[in-house]
Order: C-alpha cells, then sequence, then structure tokens
C-alpha cells in the first residue's frame, strides 16, 4: 500500500509509477487526501492498463488498482 496522505501532486503518481514500474503488482491500494490526487493518481492507473475504485474514508480517498 502506499500512503501518499499529505502530499501534493505529482508525488502521489510518481509514488505509483514507481511501485508499478518496480513490482508490476497485480493489486495496490493509493491512499491520497485531496481531490487532484485521486483524478491523476486514477488517470495514471488507467492508462498502465489497471481498474481502479475509489472509496471515500472520511477525508481521504482509498484506490485500489487491479489487473
Amino acid at each position: 500500500m502506499i500512503d501518499a496522505r499529505g502530499l501534493a501532486c505529482p508525488m502521489p503518481v510518481l509514488m505509483t509509477q514507481k511501485e508499478i514500474a518496480k513490482n508490476s503488482p497485480a493489486k495496490l491500494e493509493v491512499m491520497v487526501d485531496n481531490h487532484s490526487a485521486r483524478e491523476n493518481v486514477k488517470r495514471f492507473a488507467e492508462s498502465a492498463g489497471y481498474a481502479v475504485a475509489v472509496a471515500e474514508e472520511g477525508d481521504d480517498y482509498r484506490l485500489t488498482l487491479t489487473k
């Protein structure tokens, strides 16, 4: 799981990109705390071939990426 809460873009996307490049996981969870990061990580993950489910958890968003 990547915890990118408190980080401004592009850091959440870069962290997600690095994890996918390194381990090519079948499933990955990413936590972010702002709308911009949620949309940017979602867009990147979909372009990398992942399906993305988004769940709101209070002020945070949990993105579940699956191949």
